[in-house]
């Protein structure tokens, strides 16, 4: 009986397909209906259904094309874990029970997707954001946000229903905390007891994995906390935050969370904002210099491989999460991980056969 030889896997990463790289190394993205995707992962016949909508962004205005959610069974040919993020902008349920529109396009995802699919969810920021933004006429404006670590609305109108709707397939939630000025935020003392309080009182047992976006609060008795609580560090190359490289020194160089998975967020460059780094990407289809072709780049390549050979070291599974906005495409982002990733492999490899 001949059995097919399995595909090598810098092959396969070459047709955006990552689900090989190893057992214990997850590829997904931000977001995922993108038409700039159609020929790397989604075919062709998905152009016919493309949807375009407008956006103004810092001053510039854009057309947006997007692709039906049913392309996520496409999706997870390629890919292992899918990150949702507009769970972020409103909670699955309402303060009466009632299910909200994202409950139902959650909904869809979970219809559309294979049962070996897995799915991070981002906690909404009616929960996790201390200061909202209002988005209006003119300026943006912000307010104190009076649900800020309300248990409730965390477990009710998010947890329970994500549960419900998904499953095992739900493989993590992110906690996102929006960027605060040291001036006027809580001191990092202060800012673990409160989220000591709130994560006490949960009682779901769904790995979260949290992401403070303000380096000052990055202290020793923070990652301490973290490690007591078993909770997860989202090590994010996002632009506002240190370098991975360095999120890995503050961490003690370990891991946190004791669902003994962590994620990796490539979201932005550092030091770029946000609408910038949107308007170098769009229309999300290809690599762009600007994002991909620098010293910082290659950096936030090299570090993640590293910190992916690291989770192999300690038996943690990753979960590496590309973003179109800080390469110009995240499949293609993926492809240059996960390629230095194998480098990584076979060095070490080759490094134990020598006896080094």
């Amino acid at each position: 009986m001949n059995v097919p030889k399995p595909a090598n896997p810098r092959t396969l990463i070459d047709a955006f397909d990552f689900r090989s790289v190893h057992p214990q190394l997850l590829f997904g993205t931000a977001s995922d209906r993108y038409a700039g995707w159609i020929g790397q992962i989604y075919s062709d016949t998905w152009g016919s259904q493309v949807k375009t909508r407008g956006r103004k962004l810092g001053g510039v205005k854009f057309e947006e094309r997007t692709v039906p959610i049913a392309t996520s069974e496409e999706y997870f040919e390629h890919f292992s874990v899918l990150e949702v993020d507009f769970t972020f902008y409103r909670a699955l349920r309402g303060p009466a029970g009632a299910p909200s529109n994202n409950y139902f396009v959650l909904q869809q995802y979970a219809d559309a997707a294979p049962e070996s699919a897995r799915f991070i969810l981002k906690a909404p920021q009616q929960v996790t954001a201390r200061i909202l933004r209002q988005s209006g006429a003119g300026k943006p404006s912000y307010e104190e946000n009076d649900h800020y670590l309300n248990a409730d609305i965390f477990e009710e109108g998010f947890l329970a229903p994500a549960r419900e709707i998904l499953g095992d397939r739900l493989s993590g939630v992110i906690f996102e905390q929006e960027y605060q000025r040291k001036a006027s935020s809580p001191d990092p003392t202060q800012n673990v007891e409160e989220l000591d309080r709130f994560f006490s009182s949960i009682t779901d047992a769904t790995p979260i994995h949290l992401e403070l976006r303000s380096p000052h609060l990055l202290v020793p008795a923070y990652f301490k906390w973290l490690k007591a609580s078993g909770l997860g560090f989202v090590f994010s190359h996002w632009t506002w935050l240190p370098p991975l490289r360095e999120q890995w020194t503050l961490t003690g160089q370990e891991f946190t969370s004791s669902s003994k998975q962590f994620i990796c967020r490539l979201l932005t460059p550092l030091r770029m904002p946000y609408a910038k780094a949107y308007e170098h990407a769009h229309p999300f289809d290809k690599p762009v210099a600007e994002l991909s072709e620098t010293d910082q780049a290659e950096n936030m390549v090299m570090d993640t491989a590293a910190l992916s050979i690291q989770s192999l070291k300690q038996n943690y599974a990753a979960m590496i999460i590309s973003n179109n906005r800080a390469w110009g495409n995240a499949p293609s982002l993926a492809q240059k991980v996960a390629k230095r990733i194998l480098t990584e492999l076979d060095k070490k490899e080759m490094d134990q056969g020598a006896g080094v």
